[in-house]
């Protein structure tokens, strides 16, 4: 339930269309449900504007399930994260009626059309097509969360010019997601062009060096350029997430 929904649900009961016992049941479980292994957050939406996110990674998938009917039964946007191959298989076989994001790792449902909320356009920027994965879970979850996204892959430092040669789309961007692994220098090069924030996320993407991400993310972290903000390695939901925010103000 978000702020919209019990708006007019408070308004139902004021102009006394709907009995104040049903409207308690409705709201009986706001706070969080317990299914006994998972305790449903009813309440985030209206804390933080968007719905608790379920991450796929490390349940099965009889318990995303479970997770997913609850809060379509309560009319709550669903975004299901980390879903590999296999996890994605079998959840299809619950007809959830999710839509599968497969570059993106993740699964969504909507009760209702996605409002733009968002200022701005959120740009998702690539270095390169391994990244992919984190920048489209970046990229869903900011589309869920009511933002016009634009997309720019595979423009990396060893190729600038592929970079430079979308400097109209960089400028047009009221938020930027850059997303890279290896050393992780595309955050500063980009941060050094605009005058937007600029979210760096680093991937576990690279040879031994790069260890699973470690370099890149302490690369981003000091970086030369000033307004780059760094989340942990792979969390494109998390750079989604505070794009989104940074994106309503």
């Amino acid at each position: 339930m978000d702020a919209d929904d019990l708006e007019k649900l408070l308004r139902k009961v004021q102009e006394r269309k709907l009995p104040i016992a049903q409207a308690l049941a409705r709201l009986r479980d706001l706070p969080f449900e317990d299914l006994g292994f998972a305790k449903i957050d009813h309440h985030r939406a209206l804390r933080q504007g968007f719905p608790e996110v379920v991450m796929g990674q490390g349940k099965q998938a009889k318990d995303i399930a479970t997770i997913v009917r609850v809060m379509q039964r309560r009319k709550s946007n669903v975004l299901v994260t980390r879903l590999d191959d296999e996890k994605i298989a079998q959840l299809k076989r619950y007809r959830l009626g999710l839509q599968i994001h497969a570059a993106a790792h993740c699964a969504t449902w909507s009760a209702k059309p996605i409002r733009v909320t968002g200022k701005g356009t959120i740009l998702v920027v690539s270095a390169g097509t391994s990244d992919i994965p984190v920048a489209e879970e970046a990229a869903v979850t900011a589309t869920m969360m009511g933002n016009k996204i634009e997309r720019l892959y595979d423009v990396g430092v060893a190729g600038i010019h592929r970079l430079l040669g979308n400097r109209a789309k960089l400028d047009a961007a009221a938020v930027l997601i850059v997303v890279a692994g290896m050393e992780g220098a595309l955050p500063s090069v980009v941060a050094g062009l605009v005058a937007k924030p600029v979210i760096a996320v680093p991937t576990s993407i690279g040879y031994g060096a790069s260890f699973h991400g470690l370099s890149a993310l302490l690369g981003m972290l000091n970086s030369c350029a000033a307004g780059v903000t760094v989340v942990n390695i792979d969390n494109g939901f998390g750079a989604g997430f505070a794009a989104s925010l940074i994106n309503r103000v």
